[in-house]
C-alpha cells in the first residue's frame, strides 16, 4: 500500500540531501567516486517561533527553513565535490544564496508587473492586467529553467534531482531502496518545489487581483509584502493534493501542470546518481527509523 512520508530533499552538487522531522542527511559524491554521508540535526524555524506552525503561516516558515538548510546543503556539497585546494567558504555562499533570492524578485516579481504598466494606455481593466502579469511571470520562468537546463552542471544537477524524487517515490511505494526498483519510477513529484513555484505564481493572479492596480510604486511594495500571503496558500493547497495519492479530485487537476513543469528541473537520473540518492535516504532513516506515513 502506497504510503505518504513528510520525507523532503532536494538536488546539491553532485549529490542529494534528504530531510525529516528531526534530522537530514547529504550524500555527495567526491571525486575518487566514494559516496560520503554527512547526517546532522534538522534545522526549523518553528522550534523558535511556535506561531509558524499555524496554517498559512507555515508557508513561510517553510521557505525560510528551505533556503537555511539549503545554503548549508550546497557549501557541504560544493567542498564535498571538489579537490581540497578548491573550496567554497559559508559567506561566498550566503552572499550567492542572497543574489539568486535577488535576481529570483527581479525576474519573476518586480519585471513582470513593470512590463504590463506599459498596458496602461489601452484602458484594460484590472483583472485583466493582474491576468496577463501572471502569464508573463510563468512565462519568463519557464522560459529561464528552460535556458539554465541547457547548462552542462545544470543538466547533472536536474539529474540529481530526478534521482531525489525516484527515490521517495519509491519509498513512499513500500518498495526496497535498490536502483531496479527507481528506474521505473516518475521523475516528478507533487511535493516539489517547483510545483510549489508554480501554485505560487497561479495564487498570486488571484491574490493580487483583489487589490486591483495601483500605481507602479504602490504595486511593486504590495508584490512583495503580499508574498508570506500567497506562499502561505500555495503551500496549503501543495499539502492537500499531495495527501491525495489516488490522483483524483480538484486539488489532483490543479497539481497536474506543477508536474509538467517539472520536467523542465528534473532529468532521467544514472545507475550511480541514483545511487547517491538511495544513500541519502538510507542515512536519514539510520537515524530516523520511525518516520512514518502521515
Amino acid at each position: 500500500m502506497r504510503k505518504v512520508t513528510t520525507i523532503g530533499g532536494q538536488a546539491v552538487m553532485e549529490g542529494v540531501m534528504m530531510r525529516g522531522r528531526k534530522n537530514l542527511a547529504i550524500a555527495v559524491r567526491q571525486p575518487d567516486g566514494e559516496v560520503v554521508v554527512e547526517v546532522r540535526p534538522n534545522w526549523r524555524l518553528t522550534n523558535y517561533v511556535p506561531i509558524m506552525r499555524l496554517p498559512f503561516l507555515r508557508g513561510t516558515a517553510a521557505l525560510i527553513e528551505a533556503m537555511v538548510i539549503g545554503v548549508d546543503a550546497i557549501l557541504f556539497s560544493a567542498n564535498a565535490s571538489q579537490p581540497d585546494d578548491v573550496q567554497l567558504g559559508k559567506w561566498e555562499a550566503i552572499l550567492a544564496t542572497i543574489l539568486g533570492l535577488g535576481l529570483g524578485v527581479v525576474l519573476f516579481m518586480l519585471l513582470p508587473t513593470f512590463v504590463v504598466h506599459l498596458l496602461n494606455p489601452l484602458g484594460w481593466a484590472p483583472i485583466w492586467l493582474n491576468l496577463v502579469e501572471g502569464l508573463l511571470r510563468m512565462a519568463i520562468f519557464l522560459s529561464y529553467m528552460l535556458a539554465v537546463g541547457l547548462m552542462p552542471d545544470m543538466r547533472r544537477f536536474f539529474q540529481y534531482h530526478g534521482a531525489e524524487h525516484k527515490t521517495i517515490h519509491t519509498f513512499e511505494a513500500g518498495e526496497a531502496l535498490e536502483v531496479a526498483n527507481l528506474r521505473g519510477k516518475r521523475a516528478e513529484h507533487p511535493r516539489c518545489g517547483t510545483a510549489f513555484l508554480l501554485l505560487v505564481m497561479l495564487v498570486s493572479i488571484v491574490t493580487f487581483s483583489f487589490f486591483g492596480w495601483p500605481n507602479l510604486v504602490v504595486r511593486l511594495l504590495t508584490r512583495i509584502a503580499l508574498l508570506p500571503v500567497v506562499a502561505g496558500i500555495a503551500y496549503e493547497l501543495s499539502r492537500a493534493a499531495a495527501r491525495r495519492v489516488d490522483g483524483s479530485g480538484p486539488l489532483n487537476w490543479l497539481m497536474a501542470p506543477a508536474l509538467l513543469l517539472q520536467r523542465t528541473t528534473t532529468r532521467e537520473p544514472d545507475d550511480e546518481q541514483m545511487e547517491v540518492a538511495i544513500a541519502a535516504l538510507q542515512g536519514l532513516l539510520a537515524v530516523e527509523p520511525d518516520l512514518a506515513p502521515c
